[in-house]
């Protein structure tokens, strides 16, 4: 083991659980990351005393991460604390009605009865039908490869008992008929890309993920929860690479020779947490099974985009009535509409729906001593639908909402002290991501499993993925979960110790 030689490709969450996963097994592993910083897309801002996480907030199925530490013989609580979230999220309507969303079952219940009594049976019975798809889809699924279409027929009859071809929105509106209910209950699979109306139903079981284990945050933010696996990388004997972008990779039968700024070096395993399409159509330019890749690839469905907003604010605003959740869903006067616009439509929507972070209400230590960090996102069009000028576009967008979150934050404007964006172009540049997709491939049925793009290319050896495109797509659980199916067809290949089977 100590001559297998493996490169990682991106510090994010995916790239770092595949490399600690490899360290741990004895190989020899360089993670090259092109930013300044590790995390991909939980990158960190700070300015003037104020902690923005860029990317993911909500760190659901805790067990996962805490396995990883486990394997290397390691405590997670040694490195990083996980504090409570609740409500998992508030979330609000252009009508005034208000819902908070826990995993209380008692509450939850209350809560829809008060709105929609008739509602209630139906919500226990779609809770049983979420924890079915729960046991099917992620306790036997999310961290098994899909590297044959037999794979997929094995479990075919299991997906179709449970409708998998069904979407989200149409499983929920089986159950319950209030429109307010069926949006709180649906609207979970935008966290990972995917449109509920297209999506498939499989993706109900994070109502149960999260009921089972509920939510959490690192304190420190998100970034903490990066640095601790980045530590505990580095006492594995992996070398982490900072600034260090891969130009180009070469083949020489099942050696790929990496090219950086500081030279060229040979490795026996390449696993990529780079953009999907970026890997193949940059990364390994000039092969030809690489770029043929590339064109099936550019052909996909891919997730939607993300306009975000982060500002910090010279109050905390926990003097609200109610006082200020963690995490706070605004969904727009529309919901259906809305949603066809953001993943079809080919021009920025007037009206969007909001999800805003407010990290200091769990850790102050994220902003300076009365104040608030935050950041809002608004889903939007990806550049290959709606090729958006959002350098013009950028500050308007971000001032109107604003004057929108005002009616939750009153005075807001005159408020803020600080802030920036990201949006769909820094998506792109920043991140590689094809036409900004804040979330890689889009993860619909016909995108899922077997037909997503697998773990180990099937074409190049020693070319594994991780990440949000691969199995078994996007958020926290899912690309620590990847990482692990990834590790286990690297094992296999390579005679590397098989992953212990999970003990959740």
């Amino acid at each position: 083991m100590a001559e297998i030689r493996a490169a990682v490709i991106g510090a994010g969450f995916g790239g770092l659980a595949a490399a600690i996963r490899l360290a741990t097994a004895g190989v020899k592993v360089t993670l090259f990351e092109a930013r300044d910083l590790p995390g991909g897309r939980a990158y960190v801002y700070t300015e003037q005393g104020y902690t923005f996480d860029a990317g993911p907030t909500v760190i659901t199925a805790p067990h996962c991460i805490d396995e990883l530490f486990s394997e290397a013989g390691k405590r997670r609580a040694d490195y990083v604390e996980f504090l409570p979230v609740t409500p998992f999220y508030r979330l609000e309507w252009s009508d005034g009605a208000r819902f908070d969303y826990d995993g209380d079952r008692d509450h939850m219940v209350e809560q829809i009865k008060a709105r929609a009594p008739d509602d209630v049976a139906g919500y226990e019975r779609f809770a049983t039908y979420a924890h079915k798809v729960f046991d099917a889809g992620y306790t036997e699924l999310a961290s098994t490869p899909f590297l044959r279409f037999s794979d997929m027929l094995r479990v075919a009859p299991q997906l179709a008992m449970l409708r998998a071809d069904r979407s989200v929105y149409k499983t929920v509106a089986k159950y319950v008929k209030d429109e307010h209910v069926r949006e709180a209950l649906s609207f979970h699979s935008l966290l990972v890309g995917g449109n509920p109306f297209e999506t498939s139903s499989i993706y109900t079981l994070i109502h149960h993920l999260e009921r089972n284990w509920g939510v959490w945050f690192p304190r420190g933010g998100t970034g903490a929860l990066v640095q601790a696996m980045c530590k505990l990388f580095g006492e594995l004997g992996g070398d982490l690479r900072l600034n260090a972008p891969v130009r180009q990779i070469t083949l020489d039968g099942a050696r790929h020779t990496i090219a950086t700024d500081k030279g060229d070096e040979t490795f026996d395993i390449v696993v990529s947490n780079a953009d999907l399409h970026h890997t193949y159509a940059t990364l390994y330019a000039g092969e030809a099974r690489a770029e043929k890749r590339a064109k099936k690839l550019a052909k996909m469905d891919w997730s939607m985009s993300l306009y975000v907003l982060y500002f910090g604010t010279d109050r905390t605003y926990a003097d609200l009535p109610g006082g200020l959740a963690h995490h706070t869903v605004v969904f727009g006067p529309r919901y259906k509409g809305l949603l066809d616009d953001i993943f079809h439509g080919h021009t920025l929507p007037e009206d969007f729906s909001l999800y805003l972070h407010a990290p200091h209400v769990t850790d102050p230590s994220l902003a300076p001593p009365g104040c608030g960090s935050f950041y809002v996102l608004s889903p939007v069009p990806h550049l290959g639908h709606a090729p958006i000028d959002w350098a013009a576009e950028g500050p308007a967008y971000g001032d109107r909402i604003l004057t929108a979150l005002e009616r939750l934050l009153p005075d807001l404007r005159k408020h803020v002290t600080v802030r920036r964006e990201l949006n769909p172009l820094g998506f792109q540049r920043e991140l590689g991501a094809f036409h900004g997709s804040a979330f890689s491939v889009a993860p619909q049925l016909t995108q899922s499993a077997w037909f997503r793009p697998h773990n180990r290319d099937p074409k190049i050896p020693g070319l594994y993925l991780v990440g949000a495109g691969t199995h078994p797509g996007a958020g926290v659980p899912g690309v620590i979960n990847g990482a692990k199916a990834t590790y286990s067809c690297i094992a296999k290949d390579f005679g590397l110790p098989a992953a212990p089977a999970s003990t959740s």
